[in-house]
């Protein structure tokens, strides 16, 4: 029974549970719609507030920037409204100037006017006259030619000749008085400027050595310059062709040879090799052809100081080094430099004193032995040479030819020829200028090396013990040992035949094989 009632009352139960859930979620959602509704209409509210300030600012703002723009521009036609008022004041006053000078220049126009009416009304006057005077001057010749028989032309012609025939008698007598007043002073005028300059220029002189002393630092060196089994002094002798003589000596070592330029290598090469302390044959080797070349820009050096003392310039650059060249010739024991340097200060003194161009002569003096430097290369006399020198390097004529003819003076040589030569005989002429005998010696010297040089296969010969001894250096690859021995034989044959010399000269063919490589 109560099952039933149960099941009668539950599906009541559960239908009125749902209508009532039904009920109260409609009245749940009604209440959430309303809220949200609600909601909305705050929101889009609140929006159209803010939607409307900021419309305000920006309508604020746009109105700022417009005010502000006004006043820019406001300003700026402010500004350009001043510069067109000035402008316009400038342009005004500019007009009024030119108003001005167009007045000026037409009342100078008017005035012009009435001086060129004045000048040719006086033009005409003028003329006038002078056609009076035409007439009247034609009158008076024609009464003249009358009264004297000649006419005016014949008359011209007379005067002529009679002032010609004067003009020649006075100008007769003053070339033989000139001649005579000349002939008269000129010896004594030639001595006094020969004195003047002997006065003015008294250079020492310093007579050639044909030996240097280089001094050691202790004797020990002496042993480490000729090296084990002396192989370090003929390293030294074979590289700058020098006689190094080790003697007794304490602490010093000589060095001999004729040409002064291999003992000036050898001695600065030595001195080198000293303070160093590596001594052996390649480092000799390779000192001596650093002053080889060292000695090259010296001899440049020289030529531009001495051009430099002299006050020449413009020289071209291969005169320059051949004038540095001359520093190591001599010729007849005088140094052939300074004889130059002397030639030069003479000559510029002779020219002053004559009133001739100084420079010119200084230029001729110091170039005029320039041909000794090369004469043992090119054949031919110093002179010629050096006149063909100085014209290729581009030296003024006058310089040439008194070059070419400072030893002969003839009908083609110029003043400054005349001048050189007597400067070069001053030079030469003087106290211990020369020696015969020491130039004998070097020249002897000279051709044995010349005769040596002249066989084919021959790299280098040098003339040590003062002439007693020549050392030949052959090329190994042209020359064999049996050749070498032959061809000592044929040189001390032409020794022989060719040189006249006291004793007997020593000839030492060196034939030497070298293998050099790099290990890297």
């Amino acid at each position: 029974m109560d099952i039933i009632i149960f099941l009668a009352i539950f599906p009541s139960t559960i239908i009125l549970g749902m209508a009532l859930g039904y009920f109260i979620h409609h009245r749940i959602i009604k209440k959430k719609v309303k809220v949200a509704r609600e909601e909305a209409s705050s929101i889009i509210e609140s929006a159209e507030k803010e939607a409307e300030s900021m419309r305000k600012e920006a309508l604020f703002q746009a109105k700022d920037e417009l005010y502000r723009m006004r006043t820019e521009l406001e300003n700026e036609f402010k500004e350009r409204r001043v510069e067109l008022h000035s402008m316009e004041k400038r342009l005004m006053q500019k007009e009024e100037n030119l108003d001005h000078k167009m007045s000026v220049l037409d009342r100078r126009e008017d005035e012009l006017t009435k001086v060129d009416q004045s000048l040719i009304q006086r033009t005409r006057e003028i003329e006038d006259k002078k056609k009076e005077m035409d007439i009247l001057l034609k009158h008076q010749t024609a009464e003249l030619e009358r009264i004297a028989g000649i006419s005016s032309e014949e008359a011209k012609q007379m005067l002529m000749k009679s002032i010609e025939n004067e003009a020649r008698y006075e100008a007769s007598k003053m070339i033989k008085r000139i001649e005579d007043e000349a002939r008269a002073t000129s010896d004594k005028k030639s001595k006094e400027i020969i004195a003047t300059a002997i006065q003015r220029y008294s250079a020492d002189y310093v007579a050639e050595r044909t030996v240097s002393v280089v001094t050691l630092p202790n004797e020990e060196m002496k042993g480490r310059i000729i090296g084990r089994e002396g192989r370090n002094i003929r390293a030294i002798e074979a590289a700058t062709g020098i006689d190094l003589i080790i003697d007794d000596t304490p602490e010093a070592v000589v060095i001999s040879s004729f040409d002064p330029i291999r003992r000036e290598v050898a001695r600065i090469a030595l001195e080198r090799l000293i303070t160093d302390g590596r001594i052996h044959p390649a480092r000799i080797e390779e000192i001596v052809e650093k002053v080889n070349q060292e000695m090259g820009q010296a001899i440049i050096e020289a030529g531009e100081q001495a051009a430099f003392d002299a006050g020449v310039h413009g020289i071209h650059h291969e005169i320059i080094k051949l004038l540095g060249r001359l520093k190591f010739r001599t010729s007849y024991a005088q140094n052939v430099f300074q004889h130059s340097m002397e030639v030069s200060f003479i000559c510029g003194i002779m020219a002053a004193e004559l009133g001739i161009n100084a420079k010119q002569a200084k230029r001729a003096g110091l170039l005029h032995d320039i041909g000794k430097a090369v004469d043992h290369e090119v054949e031919g006399a110093h002179a010629a040479i050096g006149a063909d020198i100085a014209r290729r390097y581009g030296e003024p004529s006058v310089v040439v030819n008194a070059i070419g003819n400072h030893h002969l003076v003839d009908g083609n040589s110029n003043m400054l020829a005349v001048l050189v030569s007597a400067a070069d005989s001053l030079s030469a002429a003087r106290p211990g200028a020369r020696r015969e005998m020491l130039e004998t010696y070097i020249k002897r010297l000279e051709d044995l090396e010349h005769i040596a040089s002249s066989f084919n296969g021959v790299n280098k010969s040098y003339a040590i013990q003062a002439g007693r001894e020549i050392r030949i250096m052959v090329e190994h690859d042209k020359i064999s040992d049996e050749q070498a021995a032959v061809l000592c034989s044929v040189i001390s044959r032409k020794i022989e035949s060719d040189l006249s010399y006291p004793g007997q000269i020593k000839v030492v063919t060196i034939r030497e094989m070298r293998a050099v490589d790099y290990a890297k």
